[in-house]
């Protein structure tokens, strides 16, 4: 079992900066790939970043790609997401998810589907004002 506690979001102005984290309890983080998802009002669940359980490989969504990073200390428990020149439209609230998965420490295995996740955190809202 993994429980998962966002924080970090807030408002902030466009161009600003803002870091997610998600703490992790339970023993089986390192056995979890991660992600972060945000939904928007009206909007699907959307994925944004994802990484492998070592770390080693990560996805951006191509909105994002340049402005956010995704990473993880397993040492610590914790993934974050770093959001760069942040913009109007990427106001949401946004949720870190992690997959329980039997794939080895070095697998470069990463998800982008919701329903791939087994935990979710319980959201965080970032709003970006123009």
């Amino acid at each position: 079992q993994v429980k998962l506690v966002n924080s970090g979001g807030g408002l902030v102005q466009t161009g600003g900066s803002l870091r997610l984290s998600c703490a992790a309890s339970g023993r089986t983080f390192s056995s979890c790939a991660l992600g972060w998802f945000r939904q928007a009002p009206g909007k699907e669940r959307e994925l944004v970043a994802a990484i492998s359980r070592s770390g080693g490989v990560t996805y951006h969504a191509d909105s994002v790609k340049g402005r956010f990073t995704i990473s993880r200390e397993n040492g610590a428990n914790t993934v974050y997401l770093q959001m760069n020149s942040l913009k109007p439209e990427y106001t949401a609230v946004y949720y870190c998810a992690a997959a329980l998965t039997q794939d080895p420490w070095y697998s470069r295995t990463y998800y982008t589907e919701p329903y791939e996740y087994h935990y979710w955190g319980q959201g965080t809202q970032v709003t970006v004002s123009s």
